[in-house]
């Protein structure tokens, strides 16, 4: 892990700054570039990359094909784990019920969806329990949480109600902005109980997540 690696910029670019997202870019590509494989355990994150990268420098001639470059070798984790090593073996146990919350950017922007439900199969004890409207936002949406507050509130109070109507003892998801999003109104809702996890610590913890 490069020890000045910073934000990626997605939140600069969702919020219009697009010269500061430029910036945060080509520093992004300057470090990540060296790597056969760039592994990002974010799908907005990786979306970011991927997608927004390549078009945000389009233009220049220096960091056109560095954006692309990178974009080619740069993976969500699970889709990494399932699509490019092929993880096989089974990961610790997870005594309990889970529901998976899947992100907008992972599953619009990179088509995530069953990858991460192929990896919690293979964890013995998981009972996976699919929520109503899983693919529904949370009401993140990086900068629209911040600008319209009550809108973003409304949206996840949705998805903490289709996640207690499922009681599952946790949520898991692969986006760190929806699983923030969600245990914050979780709690402030007065859920001390349902756990919030990103799938990496049911993978590699088991129960001691």
């Amino acid at each position: 892990m490069p020890e000045g690696q910073t934000c990626c910029g997605q939140p600069a670019w969702s919020a219009g700054n697009r010269p500061l997202a430029v910036d945060l870019a080509k520093k992004a590509i300057a470090e990540l570039e060296g790597y056969d494989h760039v592994v990002i355990p974010s799908g907005s994150c990786a979306d970011q990359i991927r997608n927004v990268y390549p078009q945000l420098l389009a233009d220049d001639p220096h960091w056109a094909p560095r954006a692309r470059a990178l974009a080619g070798r740069s993976h969500e984790l699970t889709s990494f784990l399932v699509d490019v090593a092929r993880m096989e073996s089974a990961a610790p146990e997870f005594a309990g019920s889970v529901t998976y919350h899947d992100s907008c950017k992972g599953l619009r922007g990179l088509g995530i969806k069953r990858q991460p439900r192929e990896l919690l199969a293979k964890v013995r004890g998981l009972s996976l329990e699919e929520m109503a409207d899983c693919e529904e936002c949370c009401g993140f949406g990086g900068a629209f949480s911040v600008k319209f507050g009550a809108v973003s509130t409304q949206i996840v109070d949705r998805k903490c109600e289709a996640i207690a109507a499922v009681g599952a003892d946790a949520v898991v998801g692969g986006d760190l902005g929806c699983l923030i999003n969600i245990e914050g109104r979780l709690r402030r809702r007065g859920d001390e109980t349902t756990r919030v996890l990103h799938i990496a610590e049911v993978l590699a913890g088991g129960d001691d997540c």
